[in-house]
């Protein structure tokens, strides 16, 4: 039973390093915000699972006692991965502004289509129309 539990810790930690590599790589080499948002939410969070996992297998079958703390780490990580990544989207897509053209309705954020129908994106969903005085000072501030 430990050779099985071996090679499944091996694997789980050749694996979580893996994503780990691939998520730090994204993180560091996307060019824009919302693309390196994918690397330390959705890679390195499956890589640090992995070895956490891979701790939890470990220390039962060789020696140690069983701890919640690995799971309750994991558990953590993948709750509070997506909240922070869309808060950071979120944060983005305010920052960037909106764009008023000669029509209020059509109003545009930059680098998004725009919305269909007469719907507005869900982060700007609770706004009135924007005063365009207020926005062309956080424009010129950025």
């Amino acid at each position: 039973m430990t050779l099985v539990a071996e090679i499944v810790v091996s694997f789980l930690l050749v694996l979580g390093g893996g994503f780990i590599l691939v998520g730090s790589w994204g993180l560091a080499k996307l060019p824009s915000v919302m693309t390196r948002l994918h690397g330390p939410t959705k890679a390195t969070t499956l890589g640090v699972g992995a070895c956490l996992i891979a701790s939890m297998i470990y220390f039962p079958f060789f020696g140690g006692a069983w701890s919640a703390h690995e799971l309750l780490i994991t558990l953590f990580l993948f709750l509070t991965a997506p909240v922070s990544a869309n808060l950071i989207a979120k944060a983005h897509l305010h920052r960037q502004g909106r764009r008023i053209d000669a029509n209020p309705s059509d109003q545009i954020v930059d680098g998004l289509p725009a919305p269909t129908g007469t719907a507005d994106w869900a982060t700007f969903g609770g706004a009135k129309t924007p005063d365009p005085s207020v926005l062309g000072q956080a424009t010129e501030k950025n």
